[in-house]
């Protein structure tokens, strides 16, 4: 950004206290200022059209859209636009996805107070930020040593089956999924029927069943 003037942020998630927490963070340093939050997709299209941010942090689970469609519609708009993904899932299931959405950093939720700030000047600096961890098993999958970090099952799901799969596995009856994603029950049953093709599952039971159990071991 420059010594001139300071990356300025903006921020989407749909806990109030966690904005308030990262906003309080940012805002102690020289480099850095918040100018904005959102609580879900609509708002934050308004806020960073008014604002305009040079990095969004963006929660991964918003209602009515998931993070990583955010970001894709974001950077469609604003392709200079920096987006850092904050979520509560594991990285080594997300991270690959962000990162082909666009975004330039991963940054679990329960890490935030002690890396948000880091994240934030590596990303601003041109850089990418993902947790040490995940930046050497992505460094051996480049360099052809290392397994692919999406398993073999969910990472056959688009990122939208992998939505629905996620509020399935959090006890989401099939029209308040709908209602969540803001499409038809007609659209959800659609993606049940690819998910169930795609994870050779035989019936909507072992999709519900495998759904809670995928939920419970990536919490």
């Amino acid at each position: 950004m420059g010594k001139r003037m300071k990356a300025r942020i903006f921020i989407i998630d749909d806990h109030p206290i966690v904005r308030q927490g990262l906003a309080q963070l940012i805002n102690q340093e020289d480099d850095m200022v918040v100018v904005g939050e959102a609580s879900d997709a609509a708002e934050a299209m308004q806020g960073i059209a008014k604002n305009t941010p040079d990095l969004a942090i963006v929660d991964i689970s918003l209602n009515g859209t998931s993070g990583i469609e955010l970001t894709k519609n974001l950077l469609a708009q604003y392709p200079k636009m920096l987006v850092l993904i904050l979520s509560m899932h594991d990285e080594s299931l997300y991270v690959e996805r962000v990162l082909k959405a666009g975004a330039k950093g991963y940054l679990m939720k329960q890490e935030a107070t002690d890396h948000v700030i880091t994240a934030i000047r590596k990303i601003v600096g041109g850089a990418i930020y993902v947790s040490d961890r995940m930046n050497d098993a992505l460094m051996q999958q480049f360099r052809g040593g290392g397994k692919a970090l999406i398993g073999a099952t969910t990472g056959k799901l688009s990122d939208r089956e992998l939505e629905v799969l996620q509020l399935a596995g959090q006890g989401f009856a099939t029209s308040r999924i709908a209602k969540t994603l803001f499409v038809s029950v007609k659209t959800i049953e659609s993606h049940y029927a690819n998910i169930k093709n795609k994870l050779d599952l035989k019936n909507s039971h072992e999709l519900i069943q495998y759904a809670v159990k995928w939920s419970c071991v990536e919490k």
